[in-house]
């Protein structure tokens, strides 16, 4: 695929996303760009919702990772079906009962001003991260097939991908979001269907042998049940998916506010519902691609490369042929931008409610804070990338997991906390608990291989986090006084 193709592709895809942008940003507001008016349809969140869920790190990642853990992942994807019926259940009645735009108003409602803000700031650390990790993929990608090409350096890459997404968000915003996901969706659901039939045909494998060699194969484990101190073990697995998909969907303004763009609780639990189910598939899927993806490299003696995150991207474009890779090429894409364009939005509404008070602002004043609200993440998202890429050893969605575990678990603490009880914390200690809770948790982590016997803690660090901070939170709380 030539550098002019691709260069091509980009500019009609983001053709595209601007035309939907100018289209839905008529008349928008700022209430518009936090809240969509309320208005959104919910078969079309449920959709969207899935480009911005996996991004291009399930894109690129998990089909890698298979030769690492086999369908492992699945264990984790199985948690997260759990997890978000919690959130369809618990917390999306309580976020629509109290009417929120930022869902950490919630812990002003049942805490204080400084719980809330706490509450808020770890939100942002953690999108900000994350997107940042995420973005830091998509741009690798477009790098190395793009703009290595043109000799042009990592950073002009980086700095055109965020400006790009800063054009088609900026207006709309949420409102905006709710259409460019399902249009990228759309493309990221097509490039790994249309890959699998591609490898699947190069192979000679007809639909039932395609199954069957995929299923025999050494790619093919799920479940792991045998050592229990393996990170792989499946209660460890089962239970870190569901709360990482009670934290990062159901504690995370970004996918949050998606679901308050619905017109009801009932359209908003609809939506859940189906992108659960609709989402277990699809992993399912990238999970095939990953297998078929070692099964085609072992048949046709081709050499793996030195990372498993460059598997899918290297077979894709030099391998499979023209329509795969440029599905590949709009899947990436797709996957990226789908997740980050939301986080930036997600990030500007959290940083505008939080911390700027717009409920009390004038119009003019909001939109103008906004706009560099706006431009304020997007260059915070340019520099994290750039550190990420001097010092990046290791798969991307390892990262991304990981920091989750430490930056996601005293929202899980914080509102457990809040749901299970009625005492009452103590201002100024809370984001003292907050802090300490994963260092703490970084400790266990630390020392408890070494204190029983190779026992590994793996993604559940984010439940050790957040039951530390719950403990915390009631060591500095007191009872409720009943007026």
């Amino acid at each position: 695929m030539t550098p002019e193709l691709v260069a091509g592709i980009m500019a009609l895809y983001f053709a595209a996303l601007i035309g939907i942008s100018y289209v839905t940003s008529k008349g928008a507001n700022t209430e518009t760009f936090f809240t969509g008016n309320r208005q959104s349809p919910w078969y079309l969140v449920a959709f969207g919702m899935i480009g911005a869920s996996l991004s291009g790190v399930t894109f690129i990642s998990v089909p890698g990772n298979v030769g690492k853990i086999g369908f492992g992942y699945f264990q984790l994807v199985l948690g997260y079906l759990v997890g978000y019926w919690v959130i369809m259940g618990i917390l999306m009645p309580l976020y629509y009962r109290l009417q929120l735009v930022s869902i950490y108003t919630y812990l002003e409602q049942r805490f204080d001003t400084i719980t809330y803000k706490t509450g808020a700031f770890f939100f942002l650390v953690s999108r900000t991260i994350g997107s940042s990790l995420r973005l830091y993929l998509a741009a690798t990608v477009l790098q190395l097939f793009l703009f290595d090409a043109w000799h042009i350096p990592f950073a002009v890459t980086v700095i055109t991908t965020i400006l790009l997404i800063w054009i088609y968000t900026f207006r709309g915003g949420i409102k905006t979001i709710v259409w460019t996901d399902t249009f990228q969706t759309f493309f990221l659901v097509s490039a790994v269907v249309i890959c699998i039939y591609m490898i699947s045909q190069k192979l000679g494998w007809s639909l039932s042998e395609m199954i069957s060699q995929v299923s025999n194969s050494e790619y093919a484990t799920i479940f792991h049940w045998t050592n229990y101190k393996s990170t792989l073990w499946f209660p460890k697995q089962f239970l870190a998916g569901a709360f990482i998909a009670i934290t990062m969907t159901g504690m995370d303004q970004e996918i949050m506010q998606k679901n308050l763009t619905c017109k009801n609780i009932g359209e908003a639990q609809k939506n859940m519902f189906w992108f659960s189910l609709i989402l277990v598939f699809v992993n399912l899927l990238f999970l095939t691609l990953g297998a078929l993806l070692y099964l085609y490299s072992n048949v046709k003696g081709i050499a793996l490369p030195p990372t498993s995150d460059a598997l899918f991207p290297t077979l894709a474009l030099r391998e499979f042929g023209l329509v795969a890779g440029v599905f590949f090429l709009l899947g990436i894409i797709a996957s990226s931008y789908a997740s980050a364009d939301s986080a930036l939005a997600g990030l500007t509404t959290s940083f505008c409610i939080d911390f700027l008070n717009f409920k009390n602002k004038e119009e003019k004043v909001r939109a103008k804070q906004k706009w560099w609200v706006h431009v304020g993440f997007s260059v915070l998202f340019l520099l994290i990338i750039l550190v990420f890429k001097e010092i990046n050893e290791r798969s991307v969605i390892d990262a991304v997991l990981n920091v989750a575990g430490y930056t996601y678990g005293p929202l899980l603490g914080l509102f457990a906390f809040g749901l299970s009880n009625t005492r009452k914390v103590k201002g100024i200690l809370v984001p003292v608990v907050c802090v300490l809770s994963p260092v703490a948790s970084y400790g266990v982590n630390y020392f408890v291989p070494i204190w029983f016997n190779e026992f590994k803690i793996g993604l559940e660090i984010l439940i050790v986090n957040g039951l530390i901070t719950y403990a915390g939170l009631w060591l500095v709380s007191k009872k409720s006084v009943q007026s």
